[in-house]
Formats: structure tokens, sequence, C-alpha cells
């Protein structure tokens, strides 16, 4: 037997030993910038044995992406095998009761981290989720802190970092978990990713290598096939966002989203989650505003209050030979509700055509599904009760039973629209509860925002006046001698939840 089969022998028999797989979030440098958070203390995670797979220099190993799943992430480590059991040992002991060193591959499915709540059970404990090896480096003949690791994805090389100055080196993580759990021998620890972690489709090959001096793990190969058995009813199915995207790709660029868009924070969201249209209406007409409401319209949702970015379609009248030109395949009208991001809010010019529908049960879901706010139409709606059925929102004319190409061409996507008598831009921000639906320009969100928060304070104060018994004249609105007296009130109110 060649020494090279030895340690596949002993690799493979330690392995039949491991009872725990400890993995840790975060712990190079170069990811923690590339995520924007540096932890202060190192946290982990459990992959249960079941997810191990030794690797092979003869032939690569497979993962299967699970059928209907969109992230399967893939992540380069550096794997710790315990020798010996380790309870309450030192950082200066630690190093001693690690036996071999290897390489890893942390995969992953983003698309069920939601239904994990934060113990990745699910989305990284799969059959074959931690390929590990070929090769096994003696940790005792290397430097802990002189290791080095690279990943190769279908041959260009997109991972390459050491271990030289980690957040949390090799010892101190082997001593910290050893203060409450004994690492029993075979244990594994995967040790973090660097910057470069992505999402591997089927069919692409990921590579994986540890060296150090003169010592190698080997290149440990794995390649990505299709699941073929779906998901059961019963359980957690797929759920990709945007959120898990960017997470699972390293960026919104990488994953093909749209940067960021600081019109809408989640502070100011929030504010005008807090507010009524029609306080908002009464702002954006101080400002000269009048044309700025979606007209007409019904809801599915009308208890619901939505706020989001807009994103447009418009339709153009039918007309046969634009219709077999921009009307099958993968048109305008799918383009827009494929590529929706999460908390969008599609809006359709349809010019108020009841004549046929311009949403039906199939796309309204996949809206829903990739995370849109709401749909927003002025033409007609198709398979109306199962569109009423789903959990988002949508905005409407009528019902209608005519399907796309009675009245319609899907036109174009992301442009200056016409919903409802009112114009709407991309990026707009839109504003809909059951008194109806604004159009804000982003650049007089904010002001007007802060301004409705203080207009309703000040009919909080009106209505308890009213109720009190004052007449409405010289109070609403309020001349100087009641603008006095709301001073006062509210000076009070702030002292009294200052308590």
């Amino acid at each position: 037997m060649t020494m090279e089969s030895q340690v596949q022998a002993a690799g493979a028999d330690l392995l039949a030993r491991t009872r725990k797989v400890i993995a840790v979030h975060i712990n190079y440098p170069s990811r923690a910038a590339q995520r924007g958070r540096t932890p202060q203390q190192p946290s982990y995670f459990l992959k249960p044995p079941s997810s191990l797979a030794l690797g092979s220099t003869d032939a690569p190993g497979t993962v299967e992406r699970p059928l209907g799943c969109e992230l399967l992430g893939y992540e380069g480590e550096i794997a710790l095998i315990i020798g010996t059991p380790a309870r309450r040992v030192t950082p200066d002991e630690a190093w001693h009761h690690v036996e071999w060193v290897t390489a890893s591959n942390d995969l992953g499915v983003y698309d069920l981290r939601y239904a994990d709540k934060g113990s990745n059970v699910r989305s990284k404990g799969g059959d074959g989720f931690t390929p590990i090896g070929p090769q096994l480096i003696p940790a005792g003949q290397v430097d802990p802190a002189a290791l080095r690791i690279r990943t190769w994805h279908n041959g260009e090389r997109v991972q390459d970092d050491t271990t030289e100055d980690l957040l949390f080196p090799f010892a101190q993580l082997v001593a910290d978990l050893s203060q409450l759990l004994t690492l029993e021998t075979g244990d594994v620890i995967l040790t973090g990713t660097p910057a470069g972690a992505s999402v591997a489709q089927p069919g692409d090959v990921i590579e994986i290598e540890v060296t150090s001096g003169g010592y190698t793990s080997g290149m440990l190969t794995t390649r990505v096939a299709e699941g073929t058995m779906p998901f059961a009813d019963f359980g957690a199915k797929p759920k990709p966002d945007d959120a898990q995207r960017e997470e699972a790709y390293g960026s919104r660029e990488a994953a093909g989203l749209a940067p960021a868009d600081p019109a809408l924070s989640p502070e100011l969201k929030k504010k005008l989650e807090g507010v009524a249209t029609a306080t908002i209406s009464s702002q954006l007409r101080k400002r000269g505003l009048d044309n700025v409401s979606i007209d007409g319209l019904q809801s599915t949702r009308p208890d619901r209050r939505v706020v989001g970015l807009a994103r447009t379609l418009r339709y153009v009248p039918n007309r046969e030979d634009l219709f077999k030109t921009h009307g099958g395949g993968f048109n305008a009208q799918k383009r827009v509700i494929d590529s929706v991001n999460e908390g969008e809010i599609i809006v359709m010019e349809a010019r108020g055509e009841k004549g046929t529908g311009t949403i039906g049960d199939v796309l309204a879901l996949r809206a829903q599904v990739r995370g849109a706010a709401a749909i927003i139409t002025d033409g007609g709606v198709r398979d109306y009760s199962a569109v009423a059925d789903l959990d988002i929102p949508t905005y409407f004319s009528n019902p209608h039973p005519a399907v796309l190409g009675r009245r319609h061409v899907p036109w174009d996507t992301d442009i200056t629209i016409a919903c409802g008598g009112t114009t709407v831009q991309p990026g707009d921000i839109i504003v809909a509860d059951s008194d109806g639906i604004l159009v804000i320009p982003p650049a007089l969100a904010e002001e007007v925002a802060e301004d409705c928060i203080q207009q309703e304070k000040e009919e909080v104060f009106i209505f308890e006046m009213v109720e009190q018994g004052h007449s409405v004249d010289g109070l609403f609105p309020m001349n100087a001698e009641w603008k006095a007296k709301y001073q006062e009130w509210a000076t009070s109110a702030e002292g009294k939840s200052g308590d």
C-alpha cells in the first residue's frame, strides 16, 4: 500500500468515528470585510456527520443541488481533525490535540436558510454537503499560522488566502470549544472561509487545496449535479430572496442585483408606514403636487398598508404583428415579474383597459416568491379568486377572464409610465392603504414623512379637543390661540412619555 493510500485509509477510518462537525461563521478578515461585520468572539454552528464525504484523488465527488433550489453556495475551508480528546484545554495546549489538517467544502443551500432560524440544519446539513480531503496533512508538521487555502470554480481561482492573520487562530478555536464540550477523536472543525465564496450551478466543478511548505491536501474536487427528487409538501420548500442571493454570491453586484437604492431606507420606510395616505396627500398638495394619486382601483388586501419602490411595465394597444414579435416567450411582462427585487412594487400601465387581464395567478405568485411588496395595474386581473388568495396585495380595476393578447402587447419595462391617471417613474416611492395609492418623488420623501408625523400629532390633539366638546372654529385649522395650547399639550405629552 502506498503512503497516499495509507493516509486515505487512515482518513476514512478516522472520519467513520466522527461524531461532530463544528463550523465557524466568520474567521478571515477578507470575509469579514465582505460581510461588513467583524465578530468580537467566534460563533459556531453544527453540521451532521452524515454530511461528510471523503474526497478522492482518482475521481471527483458529486453533490446534488436539491431540486427547486437556486443557491447552492460553496466555501473553501481548512478542516481540523481532532486526534486526542480535548476538554478544557488552553490555547497553548490546543494544537497538540489536532492530528490532521485538510481541505473541505462547506456547501449549503441558501434557499432554506429562512426555515432554519439560524441553525443551518437543513440549509447546510444535506448528505454530501461537507466534502473533505482527499489527503491529510499531519498537524504536528505544519505551522497553523502558515497554511494557504485556494479554491477554483470551473478552473478559475476565486479564493486565495492564508491563516497568517485570522480573527481567531486555530488553537483558540479548539480551546474555546473545549470549555463546554469534549472534542472527541475524529471530530471535525471547519475554520471559516475567506472572501470569494459564491454559488455553483449543476455541471460546475469546485476544486479546493490546502498547502503548507511541501505538504498538500491534494485537490478536493466536487462536481455539482441537479437533484431529481422534489421537496415534499409537509416540510419547508425552497424560498430564495434577494437578501439570500446577496449573501450567497457575496455582494449584490456578484448576484446580478441592482445596487441598494438609498431612496427608501428602512428608517424612511418605517415613517411612511406609520402615516396615512390622507396625511401624505395633504403634505404633497402643500408642495404643489395634486396629480400624484393612482385612482379607480380596488385591492385584494384593503387592510394592508404598503410602501415600496416602483418597478414599471407598459402595455401598448394590441397589434397582431407586434404581439407576434413582443408577446411570446420571455416577454416584458415576464421579465419584470422575474426580476422584481424584494420590497419593490410592480406598477403597470394598461391605459385603464378593463377588457382583459394584465396579471394572473401564476405570475402574481412568482412576484410574491420574489419578494415583491405589491402589484398595481390599472387594467384587469385574470384568475381573480386565486390572485385574491395570495398574500401579496394586488391593486386592479376589475376581474376579467381574457388572456394576454386580446387588448395588450407587453412592450417595455423600467420606463416612465402612466397608471390610474398619474405618472410613475422607476424608483418612485409608492404608498398605498385603504384610502388610496400615492406616488411620492424620492427627493421629497424624507421631509414629507417628517411633516406627516407632525401633522398627525396635531390631529390627535384636535380630535381630543373636539371630543371634549370644543367647536372646530379656530381649532381646525388651528389659530394662534389653539396653537399655543397645542404646544403646551405636546410638551406635556412628551414629558409623560419620557417618565
